[in-house]
């Protein structure tokens, strides 16, 4: 507004008002009396030129109403007065292409707030609806797992959120669920089909004992015998039973630093003339300078190796060496348990780890089955990990643990 008020009065010249009203009676022919105002007034307040007759203003910016200057519209001016050689010059824009343009502006605004509640809701919808999908699987999955079908799976999308992050985990746990399941129905027919002998040999001693005892005859040996006998059998299931609680974990409430070293040494140390005794050759092998501390129970821990060396004594023929060793690499302890005997064939090394279940040509040997399970259950217990490797001849019982910090030491 100041450059046309500045360019208008430029016009004016000393005692030479001619230009001034030509140049304003020229802006004023070029648009209409809505867009643009001009009012040109002598010193006596009469209208000399322009479209308007303006009232009496300051000099400056003002604003004016379209019924100020006689106008019937409903428009706002914005008008610059001032005085010109005498002269009442008065310049006005309209408001009206501001007010076309916020209308505009409003107009699309609001339809652009329309549009992005409409995506909104829209792709909250679909969100919702891909989750809900989601979540109508996990349901059905647990549905069938609570029917019986232990291989049912939650589908995973791949795509890392946390719906995929539960759902793994879900599944991390019908997995162990599963293994569980199909533990206790293995143990179950186990048990059955493992126990079946020793019971009928039970059975068999005692009616050896009544009809002894009804002809007057000593019973001694039978009843010797029997209690042998119940003796394996009361022991079969302690094992299982102890086996079962370390599953559960009730033995954690026991742990405390344990140095691993120390525990394998003494098993090392105490077996030893039992395997000379035996025909087998018992020595510790690379052992790591490092203080070997994990958070453990020592008595499980002692019980697992004697086990493993036990297996390798019973099941080795004489002149076999069996060898523990034990290093650290990256925060973990990897202890071993080695011997050079007929090791065992690839398709039965994770079964023997099962309850009560034993190699064929182990079935002459004593022994319930149960001693790897029982390493085994330790090894989870303490979050190690254990693994069957070929050594070459022989074979070698790999267990991983991890390394006890040394601020909880």
């Amino acid at each position: 507004m100041n450059e046309i008020y500045s360019v208008t009065a430029s016009t004016y010249g000393p005692d030479d008002v001619e230009d001034l009203v030509s140049t304003i009676n020229a802006y004023a022919a070029l648009k209409t009396s809505e867009d643009r105002i001009f009012s040109l007034k002598d010193s006596a307040g009469n209208r000399i030129a322009g479209n308007v007759n303006s009232p009496p203003l300051p000099d400056g910016l003002a604003s004016l109403h379209a019924s100020d200057i006689n106008l019937a519209s409903n428009t706002m001016y914005r008008v610059h007065a001032g005085s010109v050689g005498g002269y009442r010059l008065v310049v006005g824009q309209s408001f009206a292409e501001t007010d076309d343009l916020e209308d505009i502006a409003l107009i699309s605004f609001g339809w652009a707030l329309v549009i992005i509640v409409f995506i909104a809701i829209a792709g909250g919808a679909f969100l919702a609806s891909r989750a809900q999908k989601r979540l109508d699987g996990i349901v059905s999955t647990m549905v069938d797992i609570s029917n019986g079908q232990m291989h049912a799976r939650i589908p995973l999308r791949g795509s890392k959120d946390d719906i995929d992050t539960v759902s793994n985990q879900i599944n991390d746990a019908l997995d162990r669920l599963a293994g569980l399941v199909e533990g206790m129905r293995q143990v179950s027919a186990d048990i059955a089909h493992e126990l079946k002998t020793p019971l009928n040999r039970l059975k068999m001693t005692i009616e050896e004992a009544a009809n002894r005892s009804e002809k007057g005859l000593a019973v001694d040996d039978q009843l010797a015998e029997a209690l042998a006998e119940s003796d394996q059998i009361n022991g079969t299931f302690e094992a299982l039973l102890r086996i079962s609680q370390i599953e559960a974990g009730a033995r954690k409430t026991r742990f405390a630093p344990v140095d691993l070293a120390g525990v394998m040494i003494s098993v090392a140390e105490i077996y030893a003339e039992v395997a000379e005794d035996s025909g087998h050759h018992l020595k510790l092998a690379a052992m790591t300078p490092q203080p070997a501390i994990i958070s453990g129970d020592r008595e499980l821990l002692t019980q697992l190796f004697v086990n493993l060396v036990e297996n390798a004594i019973n099941h080795c023929p004489a002149g076999t060496c069996i060898g523990l060793s034990l290093s650290w690499s990256n925060g973990l302890f990897v202890s071993a348990v080695s011997d050079n005997g007929p090791g065992i064939p690839h398709d039965e090394r994770e079964k023997v780890f099962r309850r009560l279940y034993r190699l064929d040509k182990s079935r002459t040997t004593p022994g319930s089955g149960l001693g790897l399970s029982l390493v085994r259950a330790v090894s989870e217990l303490h979050s190690g990990h254990l693994e069957v490797i070929d050594n070459g001849p022989g074979l070698t019982i790999s267990l991983t643990f991890p390394e006890l910090p040394h601020k909880h030491v």
